[in-house]
């Protein structure tokens, strides 16, 4: 059995020649003196042999090759070849693609709403780019990435530093998933160690709401404007979905507003389920002299609010 002195001490010979370790590894000393970590095997009625690597200063240890001795067998035992492995291996690292060719796959592929797409195409070029673009895969480390978002948190962009750190998550997971064999390094950077957020200002309780809901009854404006306001309450869409509303996008029947994914500017219309409340108003809005075609422009000289 081999020990680390007895590695230390062999010396070379006009001709490679082996010296065994145990369990089958041995190594084999070279006339110029390269020692190298060894096994022979037999799969599939073949007989095949694997080198996991040199002996010495930039190679590994003794250790380390017996420990490879015992991920070898495993996948022998699993009817995979050790040897054809390492070399796929050594194949897919030398043609693995950039940082930046695996984020643009994953930013035209992978689904997510326009609006998302779009501002996480922003970050990438802004953040991530410049920075990671022509690196493979395998180069970039959870130190380098955290660097990156120490650097983005210092100029006063917090939450741009989440959104770099969530970009480069999504980008290599969508690798991995894709067959690429690297560690990903976003998972050792935690959203919270990034940056913490101070909450916002509290939100209204129900009864509050109620409230102010009651409250718009004495607001000194049209009838359109207050109508409008407590359905934006009711029917929480942001302001430009209401003040684009159409009566072909409103069924009173089903007591279903309909916006049209063009508006919402996703892959698929929004479905806003009206209440006995919200669908009054639009009762109301319907009786009030104006455009016949949008629910909510009825003024003159005011609009929505």
């Amino acid at each position: 059995m081999l020990t680390d002195t007895k590695l230390r001490n062999l010396k070379p010979k006009d001709k490679l020649y082996k010296v065994n370790d145990r369990d089958g590894l041995y190594v084999a000393v070279t006339a110029a003196g390269a020692i190298s970590f060894r096994y022979n095997y037999s799969i599939h009625g073949r007989q095949e042999t694997i080198t996991f690597g040199r002996y010495g200063v930039g190679g590994i240890t003794l250790a380390e090759a017996r420990e490879r001795l015992g991920e070898a067998k495993k996948m022998i035992a699993a009817g995979k070849s050790p040897a054809k492995e390492k070399a796929r291996d050594k194949v897919r690292v030398k043609d693995a693609e950039t940082f930046g060719a695996w984020a643009e796959k994953w930013l035209r592929g992978y689904q997510m709403a326009d609006s998302t797409r779009d501002m996480r195409r922003s970050v990438y070029e802004r953040e991530l780019k410049p920075k990671f673009s022509n690196q493979k895969l395998v180069e970039i480390t959870h130190e380098d990435l955290r660097a990156l978002t120490d650097t983005i948190v210092e100029r006063g962009a917090p939450a741009t530093a989440v959104h770099a750190r969530e970009v480069v998550l999504q980008v290599f997971r969508w690798a991995i998933e894709r067959g690429q064999k690297v560690e990903n390094p976003a998972e050792l950077v935690r959203p919270t160690t990034i940056a913490k957020f101070e909450p916002r200002d509290r939100a209204l309780t129900p009864h509050e709401i109620g409230l102010m809901y009651q409250y718009m009854e004495r607001i000194g404006t049209t009838p359109s404007i207050r109508a409008s306001a407590k359905l934006l309450l009711l029917t929480m869409v942001r302001k430009s979905e209401l003040t684009n509303a159409t009566w072909s996008e409103i069924s009173f029947s089903d007591a279903l507003w309909t916006i049209p994914k063009e508006r919402m500017k996703r892959r698929n219309p929004h479905l806003v389920f009206l209440s006995r409340q919200a669908l009054d108003i639009f009762i109301a809005l319907k009786t009030l002299p104006a455009d016949r075609t949008t629910c909510c422009r009825r003024d003159t000289t005011r609009t929505c609010p």
